[in-house]
């Protein structure tokens, strides 16, 4: 059976309204659970490029890959979101690359701390089981609190933790299962 193009479109117009409260509702759906002492694994803002350079070092933002000024509008929006959803304290921590650390200052919803096993592994593998490892001993600790836990990191610890690879600026919320394990993960998308 062919549609007329008036009827296609309200067809389309339809699917894209219900689309919309289905995003909507699973955003206000991730949004309620952080705030009852979820988990926010967020991958750092824009910060164009791959990897890092050679001759990265740690304690030098000038040897890394860094935020553009469209990163920092995006952290900046992304605290602004939070905040207009009712989360204006967390407890905020970040791996020490200067794109994360920045990205999660930038969010201005509580104090910066930076934790070693949040930091990246794409060009160390052989980090990964270890920062892994210390990430869940760290969330095992975790479990006692009933407060917004918001973890600025790189796409590849997002991805080991939840199966779900990010964007920039993109987050995951999960919840703490035991042991340090996160289940029930839903994707929090910002620009939403």
């Amino acid at each position: 059976m062919k549609l007329s193009a008036r009827v296609r479109f309200r067809w389309l117009a339809v699917m894209l309204v219900l689309g919309m409260a289905g995003t909507a509702a699973a955003t206000d759906s991730a949004i309620d659970r952080l705030k009852s002492g979820g988990v926010l694994l967020l991958r750092h803002a824009n910060a164009p490029g791959f990897g890092d350079p050679a001759g990265f070092r740690i304690d030098d933002c000038s040897t890394q890959r860094n935020l553009s000024e469209e990163g920092r509008q995006q952290a900046t929006a992304i605290g602004a979101g939070l905040r207009a959803r009712g989360i204006s304290r967390a407890r905020v921590y970040s791996s020490q690359w200067c794109r994360c650390l920045e990205t999660a200052e930038l969010l201005g919803i509580g104090q910066v701390s930076p934790l070693p096993a949040l930091n990246s592994f794409f060009q160390r593998p052989e980090d990964r089981t270890s920062n892994l490892n210390a990430l869940r001993g760290f969330l095992s600790d975790q479990a006692l609190q009933n407060e917004p836990l918001v973890l600025v990191t790189h796409q590849v610890t997002v991805t080991a933790l939840s199966g779900v690879f990010p964007d920039s600026g993109e987050g995951v919320v999960a919840t703490l299962v035991e042991n340090g394990e996160l289940g029930d993960f839903a994707r929090l998308n910002f620009d939403d």
